[in-house]
């Protein structure tokens, strides 16, 4: 691993390897706790990708809910943590894509009550949307015909 580059980190399979690369204060930590979420056990790894969540560097907490996210589409699941951290930085920020993820790759019956919460509140709004398109583009086909006919 060359934790200066990155080069190789998105292989690493040894979470001790990252906590004495966080206790050595290395700058790649989210990129490498992408590597323990493709390589090892989920419960190995949630303890590191929590704490990567908390990174000082925004690019590298990015990673980290990369991360998260990645975890959820392997497993199928996430450890309550993960859940508890993903859930405190709410949607719209850097969390959105790994709760995206997980509305998607975690069954529902898995999930905690906020993020049953918010798959309903998507899965609704994703319907009313289609619809208010699908009727859009009914009224301008409507229109455009009405329109051809007058000529």
């Amino acid at each position: 691993m060359d934790w200066e580059s990155g080069e190789g980190l998105l292989s690493l399979d040894d979470p001790a390897e990252w906590d004495a690369a966080l206790e050595r204060g290395e700058s790649r930590l989210g990129t490498a706790v992408i590597g323990l979420a493709l390589n090892c056990p989920l419960e190995e790894v949630s303890p590191r990708i929590a704490r990567a969540l908390n990174l000082p560097d925004q690019g590298e907490r990015g990673y980290a809910f990369t991360a998260a996210g990645t975890a959820a589409r392997l497993n199928g699941r996430l450890t309550p943590e993960l859940f508890a951290a993903l859930r405190a930085e709410g949607p719209g920020g850097l969390a959105e894509d790994a709760i995206n993820d997980t509305l998607t790759f975690v069954p529902f019956r898995d999930l905690p009550p906020w993020f049953k919460r918010r798959w309903v509140y998507m899965t609704v709004r994703g319907r009313l949307e289609y619809w208010w398109v699908s009727a859009g583009d009914a009224l301008e086909e409507g229109w455009r015909a009405l329109r051809g006919r007058q000529r």
